[in-house]
């Protein structure tokens, strides 16, 4: 999958991720999106160790299924630093 393939990957499975997660995200769309394109990475490579499978193919459902969960992994833990954050 090339570059700019992958970055719209990640944009699109942040939007999906941020749709997903129940309450109010901070951060705005922008780190929304920056944070799903390091989504898409992070369940890229995790789907590498754990299924010994990665991001392929820019239409697959693997794919999108492995972006969007490595995107509502990396949200959940920005909602996590940025609350802490805010309450100290």
């Amino acid at each position: 999958m090339g570059f700019f393939a992958f970055l719209i990957l990640g944009l699109i499975a942040g939007a999906i991720a941020k749709a997903i997660l129940p309450g109010k995200q901070g951060g705005g769309w922008i780190i929304t999106l920056i944070l799903g394109v390091v989504g898409a990475f992070l369940g890229g490579w995790l789907g590498g160790m754990i299924f010994g499978t990665g991001l392929q193919e820019f239409f697959s459902l693997q794919t999108w299924l492995l972006a969007i969960a490595g995107s509502i992994i990396v949200l959940l833990v920005y909602g996590m630093v940025t609350k802490r954050g805010v309450r100290s």
